[in-house]
């Protein structure tokens, strides 16, 4: 298994250069594992219901808990758009319509 994973536009770069360098080995360290087993956990990659398509991946480090939004694309490519830190229990809504919105525009602008 070889998934390739992309970035859409840099918002995730930018939550990305915010986190410490410990955040940032966790959240390599989830990428690997996407891009090389077969079967992701869904400790690490879940499917947002009632979403089209869009998944999450699941990074925790410590007590704190980090989303980031992408979709497959081709089957393999994964296409990240947009991460944020958790603070409560249910993953906010308009981080969601954001992804979404990512989401739709990448495949827009692919289309093009």
């Amino acid at each position: 298994m070889n998934r390739k994973i992309i970035f859409y536009k840099n918002h995730f770069i930018e939550f990305y250069q915010k986190q410490d360098q410990k955040v940032r080995g966790k959240i390599q360290y989830v990428f690997e594992l996407i891009k090389q087993v077969d079967r992701v956990p869904e400790k690490f990659l879940k499917h947002l219901t009632g979403t089209n398509g869009l998944y999450e991946i699941r990074v925790e480090y410590q007590s704190n808990i980090y989303r980031i939004f992408c979709c497959f694309d081709e089957g393999q490519l994964v296409v990240l758009f947009n991460g944020f830190q958790k603070k409560s229990q249910k993953t906010p809504q308009k981080e969601i319509n954001k992804a979404e919105q990512l989401m739709n525009d990448y495949f827009n602008n692919k289309k093009l």
